[in-house]
């Protein structure tokens, strides 16, 4: 009995260092630690992380675009699009969700009404009164149409790229790895299997200038795993939040007659391009792009192909 006891401790042990270590030296993030060119708004679940970028005065349009990320990559995957808008009279507004990039990570329950609460919370903290052009990268989709479906009067347009919510299943994530405490050691130990810290995307060449480097990728992602409570966010994402059926959504949005622009990789490896004729029917008035090569990170392998064609969709809507 003795025995047993003894090699239940030391597995125990071995168990929970590997843990110890990925978790070891994290820090709660402060208002010193975000980049000097963005700034925190005080919201109702925290600070969160936001920029913008403005366009030449004489070529201003007036109209707001809002870029929403996905699920584990923050706003500066937007890097390469962001002039092309600006360039042509918009102005941009970016963030990062709760628990990624330079935002706070609230101790709470991500679903979907807290994405969509921070969006509504940040529009008014920012005092946009008009009707916001709304971008959603994968996780982002579901975002921008749970807000469109919520608030279409604050809605003028939606872009989707690659988003989620017609997939079988999610990518090295099952039932018993999101189960309480198991789930918590799963994805600290196992992370870059999860959501693919170390690897940079899909695509290992892009000829887009405007494309992110794979060390400029990676020094920006990596930086957010300083603090405490990334894991977490991503860890409670799956566990409140969806994305895997976003069906009667997507119907929804379709009925309200939003004007709708969607951009699909061929070739995408984590939302596949067959889901593009799920969201057809879903949303019959969309335009579709798609990138012949493109895999899932288009936004940031392909950016000038993706950012001219939503410009493009956005002044032709507008």
């Amino acid at each position: 009995m003795e025995l047993l006891l003894i090699t239940i401790i030391v597995l125990l042990v071995i168990l929970y260092l590997p843990y110890l270590f990925k978790t070891f030296g994290l820090k709660e993030i402060k208002r010193s630690d975000i980049p000097a060119e963005g700034e925190w708004a005080h919201i109702s679940d925290g600070n969160i992380f936001y920029r913008w970028f403005h366009p030449e005065i004489e070529h201003r349009k007036e109209e707001i675009v809002i870029l929403v990320h996905g699920f584990s990559t923050p706003s500066f995957v937007w890097g390469g699009v962001i002039d092309n808008f600006c360039d042509s009279g918009f102005e941009v507004l970016v963030y990062d969700h709760f628990g990624r990039g330079f935002s706070e990570r609230p101790k709470t329950n991500y679903d979907k009404e807290l994405y969509v609460r921070s969006l509504k919370d940040l529009i008014d903290d920012q005092g946009i009164k008009n009707k916001v052009n709304l971008v959603g990268y994968s996780m982002g989709g579901p975002i921008v149409g749970y807000f469109a479906e919520k608030y279409p009067e604050f809605t003028k347009s939606i872009s989707l790229i690659a988003p989620a919510g017609f997939q079988q299943a999610m990518s090295g994530v099952n039932s018993w790895t999101i189960k309480p405490i198991i789930g918590e050691w799963f994805w600290h130990v196992f992370s870059n299997k999860i959501y693919g810290v170390g690897r940079m995307s899909e695509t290992s060449y892009s000829d887009d200038p405007l494309s992110i480097n794979e060390k400029e990728f990676l020094v920006n992602f990596n930086k957010q795993l300083a603090f405490k409570g990334f894991t977490e966010s991503l860890l409670s994402t799956v566990r409140h939040f969806n994305l895997l059926d976003c069906r009667r959504m997507y119907k929804n949005v379709g009925n309200l007659n939003i004007p709708t622009f969607v951009a699909w990789g061929k070739n995408d490896g984590v939302v596949p391009y067959s889901s593009s004729k799920n969201l057809k029917a879903c949303i019959p008035n969309s335009e579709l792009l798609t990138i012949e090569e493109g895999t899932h990170d288009i936004t940031y392998r392909q950016p000038t192909e993706v950012g001219n064609a939503i410009k493009n969709f956005l002044i032709k809507t507008i």
